[in-house]
């Protein structure tokens, strides 16, 4: 299982568009709701909507929630941060 911050690593490999990395980095635990957020995020943002739709399917996310990916992103890494640092559940 990979960390929280291994998941907010790919976020801002995302966030700095090396897709490559954050991609990588969002299979390695295909379980978690949040690394299949980031997976789904991913695929909306190259343009593979049914593949994005899936992996929203396992977030518990829906592809409409967010139009901006971007926005998306800084959403995602928002939660985890408030997780984290807040409330203090790193997984």
């Amino acid at each position: 299982m990979a960390s929280r911050q291994t998941l907010i690593e790919g976020i801002e490999h995302a966030i700095a568009e090396r897709w490559d990395e954050a991609h990588r980095i969002a299979q390695t635990d295909e379980d978690d709701r949040d690394f299949c957020w980031l997976h789904a995020c991913l695929h909306k943002i190259e343009g593979d909507e049914a593949n994005s739709r899936y992996w929203y399917r396992l977030s518990g996310h829906s592809y409409e929630e967010y139009a901006d990916p971007k926005t998306e992103l800084a959403s995602l890494k928002a939660a985890l941060t408030y997780c984290r640092g807040v409330r203090g559940t790193a997984r």
